[in-house]
Parts: C-alpha cells; structure tokens; sequence
C-alpha cells in the first residue's frame, strides 16, 4: 500500500526506520529485527540506503520481508553518489518486489573516501523527478526543523525543500529532534511557504552516551539542557541510560501527539526491544489517536 494511502485513512502515522547489514552475514538479524517491528503496528518501516549505495541490495530484500509481514515498506533511495543508470536499476529492482514507497535523498558524501560525484545527480528534488518518470510510486523526503548542516541560512533551506515537496513529495521526515519547540518553530515556517503535506516527527532514543556522539555528527540538533543533564547524569550507567533515554522518548512522543503531530518515526537503530516498550509505554494514547 502506497503511504499517501495510509495517511489519508489515519489521524496520526506511527513508523519506524531500520538499516541493512554492512554483511550478508547479518542479514537474518535484520529480518528477525523487521519481524519483531511489524508485530508493534507500525503504518509503515522505512529501510535505509548506505552511502553510496552500498546496501542497496539488501535495502530491497528487507523491504520485500516486510512487505510479506502485512506492512508497508519505505525503501530509501540516494542520489549523490550513483549515476542515472545506477538509479533507474534500483528503481526497477523495487518495481519488481512491488515496492511502491521511496524516501528521495541526495545522501551523504562516503566518509574517509576519496571521492568524485558523478554529476547526474545534485539535489533530491532531481531524483524525485526522475523516480516518478520511472514509475507511480508514492515519494517521501527528508527535512532539517534546524537546517540542514551543510546549510548557513534556515530560510534558504526551507525554500530547497519546497522544491522538494513541488517536485513531488507525499510526506515528509524530520531529522532526529530532542526539543519538540525546533519543531513547531519549523512546521510553522514551512506551512507560511505553503508546504502543505503531513511532516512526521523523528524521534531517537538515546539508550548510550556514544550513539549520540555519532547521531550528532550527522545531524544538526539542537540539544536541550534537560537532555544533557539527562546524559551527564546517566552515561556510566548503561541501565539506567536506557530507561533515561526510553523514558525522554516517551515524554517527546506524548507531547507531540498532544499537539496535534502528524506522526511519529522512530529511529529504530535495529534495537527493536527498545522501540517495543516506548510503543508500550504509549499503547492507550496510540489507540485513542490512531
């Protein structure tokens, strides 16, 4: 089922976002991971695409897996590093398994890579021009509430992801967020530019002090002294920083919906325990919403 389907039946979209194996040898992890995710309900689980399309491969088979579990799957698509030929080969891949959902990102340059784009792509507007020529798929893109990090200016960011959204977006996806306020400030500035199509709230459980090291180096968030107190208080404790992190979560989810969120991704990280007891901790308020 296409997304922009779901979200016209549903008053609030919950989702969650997995990443394929550096190795075949972890693909079975991954699926076992995909399994236990379908069984929290989500509307759909979107499946990441490494830099430079490494992945791409298993990125299509766990989409496939969680297409035969009854969910709808989102399979990521990058453009930075793939030429036309590359790009239009995944796309018939996904038409193939009847993948009908695409996340559209120009991507991240490979890191500690020598590297030289091949210029057919330099934009995700450009992609999402170029998936709907290949075929009818409904495409989601990504968004920055605090600008985009190779980004000076916030209003110049916003006026390329209204090219996005022109060029043929459903929905769009935030960045992780850990101040729900960047948020509200962002979806307000984006509907005076007319960006009108449902924005979903990511959202990262922080369950150790070194993953969010490393979110933070790929991301632009803004950090709240209520979280890092949170982190500084917790980090030795691996225990209590996963129910810290699970519990902060959970508090940003409820907020959200309270005001009115068009949905809620969740950053899975392949760690779908954790996902489970946010989804429990919250299972009266989804009823009542969804």
């Amino acid at each position: 089922m296409k997304i922009s389907e779901i979200i016209a039946r549903k008053k609030l979209i919950l989702s969650f976002e997995i990443f394929p194996p550096k190795k075949d040898t972890g693909l079975e992890s991954v699926f076992a991971c995909a399994d236990e995710l379908c069984r929290c309900n989500p509307d759909f689980i979107s499946v990441t695409y490494g830099a430079g399309g490494g992945t791409s491969d298993y990125t299509v088979e766990i989409a496939s897996r969680i297409k035969e579990n009854g969910t709808a799957p989102l399979a990521h698509l990058t453009c930075l590093s793939s030429t036309k030929e590359k790009v239009r080969s995944v796309i018939k891949a996904f038409k193939e398994k009847n993948i009908e959902n695409i996340l559209a990102l120009r991507g991240d340059k490979p890191q500690n890579q020598d590297f030289t784009p091949p210029e057919d792509f330099h934009y995700a507007s450009e992609l999402i021009k170029e998936i709907l020529a290949e075929g009818d798929f409904c495409i989601g893109g990504a968004c920055y509430p605090e600008g985009h990090p190779e980004s000076g200016n916030r209003e110049k960011d916003l006026e390329n992801l209204k090219k996005k959204v022109d060029a043929g977006c459903s929905f769009l996806t935030t960045q992780m967020i850990f101040d729900n306020t960047m948020l509200y400030s962002f979806i307000s500035r984006a509907r005076r530019i007319g960006i009108d199509i449902p924005i979903f709230a990511g959202i990262m459980p922080i369950t150790n002090a070194s993953q969010l090291r490393r979110m933070l180096d790929l991301s632009n968030a803004y950090l709240p002294p209520k979280f890092l107190a949170l982190v500084d208080r917790f980090e030795k404790d691996q225990k209590a920083m996963e129910q810290a992190g699970i519990a902060y979560a959970t508090d940003q989810i409820i907020d959200l919906i309270t005001n009115g969120a068009d949905g809620i991704h969740i950053y899975a990280m392949n760690k779908p325990k954790i996902v489970e007891k946010i989804v429990g901790n919250i299972s009266s308020i989804l009823e009542a919403v969804r």
